[in-house]
Order: C-alpha cells, then sequence, then structure tokens
C-alpha cells in the first residue's frame, strides 16, 4: 500500500519562510519604530477596539501617531518584532508625576515648610503648580508669586531668611547684562538661591511643538513681547495663556532652561546641607 504524504497546506520553501520574531508586550515608554513607515516614537498608551488593537506612538517633537498591532510590524533596537497588548491590566494609577518624579500612591500633603520658593508672575506660578504640584505638596513646599522684582533685595528681607528658612527665587530673562541679572546680584545671604530661565516671558519656556507651531514669534524691538507674540499667531490675548497652560501636560513638554532651575530651587529649600550664596543663570 502507498501511504500519502501529509502537507500542512503551506507549500512555501523553508528558506523563504519569514523567521519567527520575539513577542514584546506593551509597556509606556517602549520606544519602537513602526516599519511601513518608519515612525520612531514612544508609546505612550494602547487599546484593544473591536477593528483589532492599536498603539498610540509620540516621537520626539511631540507629534503622535496611531498604528494597528500588527505581527513583525515594529523593530525594537533594529530588530523586528511584535508587540502584543500586556497580560496584566494597566495600573490604574500613574506611575510618574508631570514633572518625571515617581508617583507614591495615597500620599499625604506635608505640613508646609518655612522655605518658600517664589517665581516672578502668575503664569509662572502656574505652570510650576501644573508641573511640580505633586512633588511640592509631598515636599510641603508652598510657591508664591510676585508682581515682579524691581525690588528683590527688599522681598528677600522682608522674608527674613535663615537656617531651616530657605527662599528660592525664579526669575525670567535671567541673563548676563540685563536687570534681572543685576537685580539677583544685589542679594546676598546664604539661605538665598537665585536662579532664571533666558527667556523674556515664561511662555517661552513651553516647547513651539506642544503648541503645534515651528517656533515662537521673533517680537519687533519695542512692541511688548506678549503682545507680539499673539499678533503674529492669530490668538486672541484674554486667552492665550489658558491655550498654553493647557497645551503642557507634563516635563517633556517644557524646556531644560527651565526644568533645571525649577528642580534646582526645590532641591535648595527640601534637602540641607552647607548653604552658600549662589546665583545661577
Amino acid at each position: 500500500m502507498i501511504r500519502s504524504k501529509q502537507y500542512d497546506g503551506d507549500l512555501t520553501p523553508p528558506w523563504k519562510r519569514p523567521k519567527p520574531v520575539p513577542e514584546v508586550e506593551l509597556e509606556r515608554d517602549l520606544v519602537v519604530e513602526e516599519v511601513s513607515t518608519g515612525f520612531c516614537g514612544a508609546v505612550i498608551g494602547w487599546e484593544k477596539a473591536p477593528g483589532g488593537a492599536a498603539v498610540m506612538l509620540e516621537d520626539r517633537f511631540g507629534k503622535q501617531r496611531v498604528f494597528p498591532l500588527v505581527p513583525r510590524g515594529f523593530l525594537l533596537e533594529g530588530e523586528p518584532v511584535t508587540l502584543v497588548m500586556p497580560k496584566a491590566p494597566a495600573p490604574g494609577r500613574p506611575t510618574r508625576t508631570a514633572s518625571g518624579s515617581l508617583a507614591v500612591p495615597g500620599a499625604r500633603a506635608r505640613v508646609a515648610r518655612e522655605s518658600r520658593i517664589y517665581v516672578e508672575g502668575r503664569h509662572d506660578a502656574e505652570l510650576v503648580e501644573k508641573v511640580w504640584g505633586d512633588d511640592l505638596r509631598i515636599e510641603g513646599v508652598v510657591v508664591e508669586y510676585l508682581e515682579g522684582v524691581d525690588d528683590l533685595p527688599a522681598i528677600v528681607r522682608e522674608f527674613r531668611p535663615g537656617p531651616g528658612r530657605r527662599l528660592g527665587v525664579l526669575v525670567d530673562h535671567l541673563v548676563a547684562g540685563s536687570k534681572e541679572s543685576r537685580l539677583a546680584a544685589a542679594v546676598s545671604s546664604p539661605h538665598v538661591l537665585v536662579v532664571g530661565h533666558p527667556y523674556v516671558d515664561v511662555w517661552q519656556a513651553v516647547k513651539p511643538a506642544a503648541l503645534g507651531i515651528p517656533a515662537w514669534p521673533e517680537v519687533p524691538r519695542g512692541v511688548p513681547w506678549k503682545e507680539g507674540v499673539c499678533a503674529a499667531l492669530g490668538w486672541p490675548a484674554d486667552t492665550a495663556w489658558r491655550r498654553i497652560l493647557a497645551a503642557v501636560r507634563d516635563f517633556r513638554d517644557l524646556e531644560p532652561a527651565l526644568l533645571g532651575r525649577v528642580e534646582e530651587l526645590i532641591d535648595f529649600v527640601t534637602e540641607p546641607g552647607p548653604e552658600a550664596v549662589r546665583l545661577r543663570p
């Protein structure tokens, strides 16, 4: 009797069949490249829908795109992989705060310290609160805003800084030769840290990509900066700041020149150690 040979139905020669690739579970901040478009970004979310599962990626410019989860659909460190839904449900709470620090679920706000952080205006205070608010409450640090720093030495004297009562000050446009740099240099106390960012206004510390614009407009000399920006972008002046603040999701939407200075202030008013007068642009 001649027995028929059983076939699996796939007549593709073995040497032509694609090699199996590893399956990788989705997780936030995993950086992958989508093979058909070359779009490279970090995983910021995923969902399982009736039409199939999909993943959302965000590139380094803040651009977001959604792609279906298909076999061999992505590259991880240059090698093809199949992204799959996580076996365990995604955590119900964020694991990071908006500033990038580890979240502490259920943590209570600490009793406010005597030390404080002063910022130059209301917009500065709102931006710091949105990104660092969770961290500040855990550390017991209160942020207050000033209506300008034209009388900074007097403001510092009134605060009466001392051991256990430090003052950190964030100043706009703290660059060499500016009025702000001269005011900061007039402050002399080992319990005070004055730092600043180089921007004319804290609006500029928000990355243009977060707002969907290529760059902040150049404003002609003699024109108030905010008015010039609103006119160039066609934004109503009375709602422009709300628009900017709403576009900020976390620290990745802010320029490093601001991020570093705020982190430095928080460290200064919360960490014990040798104190010295420090002025940082």
